[in-house]
């Protein structure tokens, strides 16, 4: 084999091996090519010395949202009369983040329309760092800083030439891009009015301090949405820790509705370490529709909610929106200023629009005699006065004990405005070991089993979107087989009080 192809194919070993240590976080691995990349890495800063990162700044058109036709050019007061820079509005700062194409993705230009969508007379600027993106991710990471300073640069210069008010300044970053934007906050002259981090990137940032990426302290208000952080197979692409004012993880924050992680690992596992980009995509760039999403669908906001834990909310139990433990997921969030790493949850649809609506329901199962922890099949159909939508599951978080309320989260995909009825029926699941057939001999024997019966109180329900409190009934008291639906309809009592039970028939 010639020398140049031996040369050439350690090229890209050498690639790999720096993907994997970036995107697979694993101690072994940064342990082996830590120390590996130190030369390079010191090789590259101080060419950075030389050659300072170059960011080009394109005022993109509303008619022409992914076409670079106007660039304003630091320094030349010119260029921005050119571009018909409007120093009275709004101005967003759209940065990209690492690159393998040396283009951009094809949601900037998505991104940038739906912002002129949304805000007509606004300044939409792409800011072009590609040249440096487009590098192994090691290094691209560490050109973040230089790029955020040259953006701070640019916004010093703004300001100063049009008497720009800051507040009117918005920096959108994506993955590396999100810092990069923190770095550009950190280092500009006064703060800027807001940054929105869609799902900041993790290796490399993940437990640093907060000035060596993005954090609350680089703008009046820094927002973040979480879509890709670590998973039980140990990759996180985006950073788990909360780096904003306001923190909100769809779907807990590791894999996102209509996803294929499966399929993800699949072609990394048929294709090597270089298909990781496109494996990865869809979690990660889940961030950037939902944030369009927000922009496009302004009737319809989804709502996140403030929660210890993902397991928490998953229990249904942080629906609650008083004293602001909720907001608005995107561009129409809250300001919250004086709180700081504010973590909030939600979840979504696969597709656009993303919103969903939640309900806790709280259930307290009971039973004359202590039956042992029981793991059935439970399915919901609720009824409203715009729809209806049926056979829901509830997922248990906890086999169902008896003499205990238990808390459920059910999600629906559409509006069906308020509650008037539900139907609710229980399953057995078939579980023949020895023990539960043991138990199952011994109630018969005894004569016991009549009193084994499962007994159900009336059902609470607290609509996370409408933040209604409803307690619901049986409608129909000889109806109690488990075999059998059982519906229930709203009644009077408080959500608080003790209700009433219904009889579960044990079979």
């Amino acid at each position: 084999m010639k020398a140049w192809r031996i040369q050439f194919l350690c090229f890209l070993v050498f690639g790999a091996a720096v993907q994997y240590v970036t995107s697979v976080e694993e101690e072994l691995a940064d342990s082996i090519f830590g120390n590996f990349l130190d030369p390079l890495n010191d090789l590259f800063q101080h060419k950075d010395g030389i050659n300072e990162t170059i960011a080009k700044f394109s005022l993109r058109k509303p008619s022409y949202p992914d076409d670079d036709i106007c660039y304003i050019i630091p320094g030349n007061p010119d260029s921005l009369n050119a571009c018909s820079f409007n120093s009275t509005s709004k101005t967003f700062l759209v940065i990209h983040g690492w690159t393998v194409s040396g283009m951009f993705e094809s949601w900037v230009s998505q991104l940038v329309e739906a912002l002129y969508n949304r805000e007509q007379t606004a300044n939409v600027i792409v800011v072009d760092w590609l040249s440096s993106a487009q590098n192994h991710y090691v290094i691209a990471a560490q050109k973040t800083k230089a790029v955020g300073r040259e953006i701070a640069r640019f916004i010093d210069w703004i300001e100063e030439t049009t008497h720009l008010p800051l507040e009117n300044i918005h920096l959108i970053g994506y993955s590396l891009g999100a810092h990069v934007a923190g770095f550009a906050g950190s280092h500009a002259t006064n703060k800027v009015g807001r940054i929105t981090g869609l799902d900041p990137a993790g290796p490399d940032f993940e437990g640093e301090h907060e000035h060596k990426r993005l954090s609350p302290d680089d703008a009046y208000f820094v927002d973040v949405l979480h879509t890709f952080t670590r998973g039980s197979l140990g990759l996180s692409i985006g950073i788990q820790q909360p780096v904003g004012h306001v923190d909100i993880y769809p779907n807990g924050g590791s894999f996102q509705p209509g996803c294929n992680l499966r399929g993800a690992l699949e072609k990394i596992a048929n294709f090597g370490l270089f298909a990781i980009t496109d494996a990865v995509k869809c979690e990660h760039e889940r961030s950037v529709h939902l944030f369009i999403d927000s922009l496009l669908n302004k009737q319809e906001p989804a709502k996140a909610y403030r929660c210890g834990s993902n397991d928490i909310f998953n229990r249904g139990m942080c629906l609650s929106c008083r004293k602001g433990r909720c907001n608005t997921v995107g561009y129409d969030i809250s300001k919250v200023r004086k709180a700081r790493n504010v973590q909030m949850y939600t979840r979504t649809r696969a597709s656009m629009p993303f919103r969903v609506y939640h309900y806790q329901l709280k259930i307290h199962f009971s039973s004359k005699v202590n039956r042992s922890e029981m793991e059935p099949s439970l399915t919901v159909s609720l009824y409203g006065t715009k729809g209806e939508t049926e056979n829901l599951q509830l997922k248990l978080k906890e086999k169902i004990a008896t003499n205990k309320t238990h808390s459920f989260l059910l999600v629906t995909e559409k509006d069906i405005g308020d509650l008037l009825m539900l139907k609710f029926k229980w399953e057995e699941t078939n579980s023949w070991s020895a023990s539960s057939m043991l138990k199952m001999v011994s109630s018969w024997w005894s004569g016991d089993s009549e009193s084994s019966d499962m007994e159900v109180h009336k059902i609470r329900i607290r609509a996370g979107e409408s933040q209604q409190k409803l307690v619901f009934c049986v409608k129909d008291p000889e109806v109690h087989t488990l075999t059998q639906e059982i519906t229930f309809v709203r009644c009077q009592d408080s959500w608080k009080k003790n209700p009433k039970r219904v009889s579960l028939e044990k079979h």
